[in-house]
């Protein structure tokens, strides 16, 4: 049931929180992934579509079903999906003459389409290819970057963005050692993004810093970069805008220096110190001062 202004008004109590949860909230919910496929794919993009599924599990919608879209031309179909599964990541694969083993990875913004990098596989290996044990489901992964790509060039930069947004699973406020056990590599160099997924080994050192050893585990790709569709900048940067409450509070007079050392500034008064109030001790009374009555006794006393 809607209301005049066009809210929703809910039913039942379900619909309530359901409607709760979607809601803008301060902290947000983690980001979940439409992972689907196009009119027509190959062996090569479905295997590559289930083993990065498997990779964002539980965060993730796998759809089996064929989806006739072009992202790049027309994005209806993908902003439906995302309002109907609430989920803000995509990937989308196809194959064609043209463009053989396409993968598309992007994300929305307000359930529209803000960013879409095109990528087309040329060569790759899957979870199944690499005979290795493999990390649990839903292990947050560390995230590597290398190439000046990465920090020179705006798609590139783009890129990485959008990955990092893609793979970096759920917001933690800490991370035990041992948990930090799955590693993705990404490599810009010549024109190509090489993507290598591996699991990090703890071993023994004689110290109390362990020895660590990277295991590849799969899945392994060759990316060429083919079609972006970037968000203009005014856009990019409402998206990334922060709820005033969100931002921390500026402390006036602290600073801190390249080694992170906190400094503060205090301002005081000017003080006479001809006027400051300190202890009187005996042994700095001057020479041929009067004595006082009180002090004359003590005198008697201690000579008795």
């Amino acid at each position: 049931m809607k209301q005049a202004n066009g809210v929703v008004k809910p039913k039942t109590r379900r619909a309530k929180r359901f409607l709760d949860n979607r809601a803008s909230k301060l902290t947000e919910n983690v980001k979940n992934s439409m992972i689907m496929k196009g009119g027509n794919t190959s062996l090569t993009v479905t295997q590559a579509l289930k083993d990065i599924y498997s990779l964002k599990k539980p965060n993730a919608v796998l759809y089996k079903k064929k989806n006739i879209t072009r992202p790049f031309e027309d994005s209806t179909s993908l902003e439906f999906f995302s309002k109907k599964t609430d989920s803000s990541l995509f990937l989308f694969g196809s194959h064609n003459k043209k463009r053989p083993n396409n993968l598309i990875f992007g994300r929305l913004f307000d359930f529209h389409v803000l960013d879409m990098i095109e990528l087309g596989i040329e060569t790759y290996k899957s979870l199944s290819d690499i005979k290795t044990s493999k990390c649990p489901e839903g292990t947050k992964p560390m995230l590597v970057f290398a190439g000046e790509a990465f920090d020179n060039d705006n798609d590139h930069k783009r890129m990485k963005s959008l990955l990092t947004d893609f793979f970096r699973g759920p917001v933690v406020p800490s991370v035990r050692l041992a948990g930090l056990e799955h590693v993705l590599h990404f490599t810009a160099l010549e024109g190509k993004i090489y993507m290598r997924s591996y699991r990090s080994l703890l071993k023994k050192s004689g110290c109390r810093t362990p020895r660590i050893e990277l295991e590849e585990i799969g899945p392994s790709f060759d990316f060429v970069l083919r079609r972006t569709h970037l968000a203009s900048d005014d856009l990019y940067k409402k998206a990334h805008k922060q709820p005033k409450a969100l931002k921390p509070k500026k402390k006036k007079n602290i600073s801190h220096n390249t080694f992170g050392t906190k400094f503060g500034r205090l301002h005081m008064q000017k003080q006479d110190l001809s006027k400051l109030q300190t202890r009187k001790m005996k042994g700095l009374r001057k020479r041929g001062r009067p004595v006082v009555e009180g002090e004359a006794s003590l005198k008697t006393a201690d000579t008795e």
